[in-house]
């Protein structure tokens, strides 16, 4: 098992060793299968841009950008030049563990969602091998520099910015072994993790969807003819209006030859 000493110098690097390969290799399976039936327009992975998490996404715009040299995109996590409700997808591989403010990205990811838009993210879980390795060890390199959040703790900011989770899944249940033979000899605690010891496995995945209530008006179901007692009766209108000057009376007042008297 190797320490906690890392030489990887950013988690790019870490995933081309052996040990971040076999982490890896969990995760693009994971991220294929759920972008898969993902649909919309415009997708956004926010962190690690040399690695397609979007590849088998349906979504035709697709953008990968991170707050690093080097990157196609450079995009700050924490003010994203995006227009409120423009995304459909937004993934963030590994992003808020090595942000200094996490809550402020989560916060600008569900600005430019639209509503029901979904949003997956991956983590490396502090309650699990791969946390007790970090624990124990110096956290120099990468993935151990990073500050690993809880799935429970996630659950909650994601709740708080009214996003409801529909999927969350554990893998990596093997010892953060450095060589691929010890990782390779354990591959059974993979099945075995995900019946036995579900929630120890050394990364989790997580699909939420941004839920914005509606509106609708209650209108008050009115008793009609008590409706009716209560509005003002019209007056009726007399149209019969006597006729006050008649043939005769005009007669009388102009005379018979039509000349006044």
């Amino acid at each position: 098992m190797s320490d906690c000493n890392s030489t990887a110098k950013s988690l790019s690097a870490w995933f081309a060793t052996e040990q971040g390969g076999y982490v890896l290799t969990r995760e693009q399976v994971w991220f294929d299968r759920t972008v898969n039936d993902i649909f919309g327009y415009n997708a956004l992975q926010l962190g690690l841009p040399e690695h397609d998490f979007l590849r088998n996404s349906r979504i035709p715009l697709r953008i990968a950008g991170a707050d690093q040299a080097g990157a196609a995109v450079r995009l700050c996590g924490v003010e994203l030049p995006i227009a409120c409700g423009s995304l459909d997808l937004v993934s963030l591989p590994h992003t808020l563990e090595f942000a200094e403010y996490p809550h402020q990205i989560l916060r600008e990811v569900e600005r430019v969602l639209r509503p029901e838009g979904s949003l997956i993210i991956s983590g490396f879980n502090p309650h699990s091998l791969w946390g007790l390795h970090r624990m124990l060890g110096r956290r120099r390199g990468y993935p151990w520099c990073g500050h690993f959040i809880a799935l429970s703790r996630l659950k909650d900011w994601l709740a708080l910015l009214g996003f409801e989770v529909v999927e969350s899944r554990f893998a990596a249940y093997a010892p953060p072994f450095h060589q691929k033979k010890w990782l390779d000899r354990c591959d059974f605690m993979e099945a075995a993790g995900d019946r036995w010891w579900a929630v120890s496995g050394g990364v989790y995945f997580v699909h939420a969807v941004k839920r914005v209530p509606g509106m609708r008006l209650i209108k008050p179901r009115w008793n009609e003819g008590l409706v009716k007692k209560l509005l003002p009766v019209a007056p009726k209108l007399n149209n019969k209006i006597p006729q006050r000057n008649t043939v005769a009376e005009c007669t009388k007042m102009t005379g018979p030859d039509g000349n006044g008297k």
